[in-house]
């Protein structure tokens, strides 16, 4: 088998999701991080847009997370992806969905005044009261098999596990679906062993030098 290399950075969550979906399906794969406020030129040079994830294939470079996962699922054993067509396409435009929450996310801890700040806010908790319109008994995603969906929310929510130390900003209140589905993620191995095990404190460290309204919050909070 062609060996498989997942080129990371530590906190990305577009990385993560490739990691849960290579420890799923039982594949081995070496994982180099790089340093994306210094990237080495050999990066820069097999990668197009300059960001992470890539996934080489022995000379091959794949990049873009929803691509490599695409890969993964045509080449590799224990598919993650529904077998029924329109179910599968049901997951993708979820996957998508998760991708747009991890961008309100980014605007959210970047926001520097309170407008902004509170008005993306707003809209994840809009986002997450249609995804719990959508959720069923669990307890993934879609009943009892674990999935690529699983795969795109398990990084969202590691995100609120850090934003739950500074303050209730009330993005998942009264979502009981949300909060059961959350809690199995993040009891999966797959999820946990994406990140290493300092992850919450380099993520913390992160936000507090975005020199934004959030990071305002977390100096307030350490004090």
């Amino acid at each position: 088998m062609t060996g498989l290399t997942l080129i990371s950075h530590e906190l990305c969550p577009f990385v993560q999701r490739a990691a849960i979906a290579l420890a799923e399906k039982g594949v081995r794969f070496e994982r180099i991080n790089v340093d994306l406020a210094n990237k080495p030129d050999w990066f820069l040079r097999i990668s197009p847009l300059g960001k992470v994830p890539l996934l080489k294939v022995g000379d091959a470079v794949i990049f873009e997370s929803a691509v490599i996962l695409e890969y993964l699922e045509e080449t590799q054993p224990n598919p993650l992806h529904p077998a029924d067509p329109l179910r599968r396409a049901e997951h993708r435009s979820w996957m998508e969905f998760g991708s747009t929450i991890l961008n309100d996310i980014w605007a959210f801890y970047t926001a520097t005044d309170d407008a902004t700040f509170e008005g993306k806010a707003k809209a994840l908790a809009e986002k997450f009261a249609r995804l719990e319109q959508r959720l069923g008994a669990g307890p993934y995603f879609d009943g009892t098999r674990f999935s690529l969906v699983d795969a795109v929310f398990g990084p969202v929510f590691r995100y609120f596990d850090i934003f739950d130390r500074i303050a209730d900003f009330g993005m998942l209140a009264d979502k009981p679906k949300i909060a059961a589905w959350r809690h199995v993620l993040a009891q999966r191995p797959s999820i946990i062993h994406a990140v290493k095990p300092d992850y919450p404190e380099r993520l913390w460290a992160f936000l507090r030098t975005r020199n934004s309204r959030l990071s305002a919050l977390i100096t307030r909070a350490a004090a």
